[in-house]
């Protein structure tokens, strides 16, 4: 059999002490069969977002290791941020890369559940790809009323952890799932009133009424003294990000706010943001082909 490799993007809920997240890269850093790609961390968020790449085995190892790190570390009965979460290591999704399908994924996903509950009494919900039923499948759905009240939630048959009976005290309960690949992307407002990036927000989402395969929300940007329009763009070629930019800076325009930048969190495929240059060049009958370091690597 080919190599399989996978991706995998686990956040934990930290992201302003650094010798903490340091403390949990060290997981992913020079382990056989694992290549750790990107990792970035955001104060205001008060999360860090991690990329790796790997054989399914030795991701699966190197993952659970990472969650009892962080399970140490973080405490999220002391935790505040702008993004929701509801543990310590909040979400881990699963990717294929090559060699692996969808359901490769989710077996992947399960086992890495039952052994990161095994190991270090963490429990967990499965979601998307690998949900358990089709209510569980919205990461959204799950943490809704995050760590403060998720306690009292799992007591709902309803929501009952896929492992687990409760939540953990500290390190509160984490999403494992597979999904396709997933665009973070931030849309930066000149301005420091966060209604006016919660409106938008909701414009913009899928849910309120917005864009298809788009998840977004209002964050403040305290260091900057601005706000943002934080997004994930779960489907890049049925919403591209240039779709979601101009219909935000429209938006923005009836506020009388500008649009002073984006941002990237972590990594993208390469189409995402060749899709978005194609739209603002105008380039007529453009082909990934005629990218060169497509064909050097082809």
């Amino acid at each position: 059999m080919k190599n399989q490799l996978v991706e995998c993007v686990p956040n934990f809920s930290e992201g302003r002490d650094l010798d903490k997240v340091e403390k949990i890269m060290d997981c992913f850093r020079g382990k056989a069969g694992v290549k750790l790609l990107d990792y970035s961390s955001d104060k205001d968020h008060n999360r860090s977002v991690i990329t790796l790449v790997g054989e399914p085995e030795a991701i699966k190892i190197v993952v659970v290791e990472a969650m009892g790190v962080a399970k140490d570390l973080i405490d999220l009965t002391k935790h505040d941020g702008q993004h929701p979460r509801m543990g310590a290591t909040d979400v881990v999704p699963f990717i294929p890369i090559s060699n692996i399908d969808m359901e490769g994924c989710v077996a992947l996903a399960k086992e890495v559940a039952a052994l990161a509950y095994k190991e270090h009494g963490i429990p967990s919900f499965l979601y998307e790809g690998a949900a358990s039923a089709p209510h569980r499948n919205n990461l959204s759905k799950v943490r809704k009323g995050q760590f403060e009240k998720m306690a009292e939630k799992v007591k709902d048959p309803q929501w009952a952890p896929d492992f687990g009976d409760t939540i953990h005290p500290t390190a509160g309960i984490t999403a494992i799932g597979a999904r396709e690949f997933l665009v973070a992307y931030n849309v930066i407002l000149g301005t420091d009133n966060l209604d006016v990036a919660k409106k938008i927000g909701k414009m913009v989402r899928n849910s309120g009424g917005g864009f298809s395969k788009v998840k977004a929300m209002g964050i403040a940007m305290e260091e900057r003294n601005l706000v943002q329009v934080s997004m994930n763009l779960t489907d890049y070629k049925v919403t591209p990000l240039y779709q979601v930019f101009e219909y935000i800076k429209m938006e923005a325009k009836r506020y009388g706010v500008p649009v002073v930048g984006s941002e990237l969190i972590g990594l993208a495929p390469m189409a995402a943001l060749i899709g978005s240059a194609e739209y603002y060049l105008g380039i007529e009958a453009f082909s990934m082909d005629q990218i060169l370091e497509k064909r050097m690597l082809e």
